[in-house]
């Protein structure tokens, strides 16, 4: 099983969300990633920032759930742009809730279709401490 976390970040006076796997940011492990198979640009993302768009409930937004979920049900933006527009450069993921575990597989770049990232996750969390997470990545984006 994988371990989920946040960092919670300042971004120009905004929270910024940085979800962590295992106690490494997803931004540099996309990053790798995408630099190692050949993906350019690699990288270019920040953290979710929920003030530059309206998810909804985050509580139930990071488990794909949310009645407005991006960019559509049992999908999700995990990360944004660098620029801190999340539309701009996100990273997406299915997410499935099941038998107690949450899992996150699928992953790709919109705007960059032909990438391929079969080899990137999947990512399996036990779900009651990924919601745990959430909930403290959600109480602190509230504040």
């Amino acid at each position: 099983m994988n371990e989920l976390s946040f960092v919670v970040a300042d971004n120009e006076g905004s929270v910024e969300l940085i979800p962590v796997v295992d106690g490494v940011s997803l931004m540099p492990l996309v990053g790798e990633y995408e630099s190692a198979h050949g993906m350019r640009p690699s990288s270019g993302y920040c953290g979710l920032i929920p003030a530059h768009f309206n998810f909804g409930d985050l509580r139930t937004y990071y488990l794909g759930q949310n009645d407005r979920q991006w960019p559509g049900t049992g999908r999700m933006w995990l990360l944004g742009c660098d620029c801190g527009e999340v539309g701009c450069w996100p990273l997406e993921v299915t997410t499935t809730v099941e038998n107690g575990q949450v899992t996150w597989t699928n992953f790709r770049q919109p705007h960059r279709s032909a990438w391929d990232y079969a080899e990137f996750g999947p990512f399996i969390f036990e779900e009651n401490q990924y919601r745990h997470a959430v909930a403290g990545a959600a109480s602190a984006a509230s504040t």
